[in-house]
């Protein structure tokens, strides 16, 4: 079985630590776009919330 692959941000590149707490690890927000799964870390995710919630499309943020 191999290993799962790293979860990185895709705007900032951060990537989730696997001793990260648990409750910041569970604020990571995922999206399916363009056929692949993408990755906005706790920050990001904060920073672009209202992008996000009206589904604009990353050129506009």
């Amino acid at each position: 079985m191999s290993a799962p692959e790293p979860v990185v941000c895709t705007r900032c590149g951060r990537t989730r630590g696997r001793d990260e707490d648990p409750a910041t690890a569970l604020a990571w927000v995922s999206s399916r776009e363009r056929g692949g799964l993408r990755w906005l870390c706790p920050d990001c995710a904060r920073q672009h919330v209202r992008d996000i919630e009206g589904k604009l499309p990353d050129e506009y943020w």
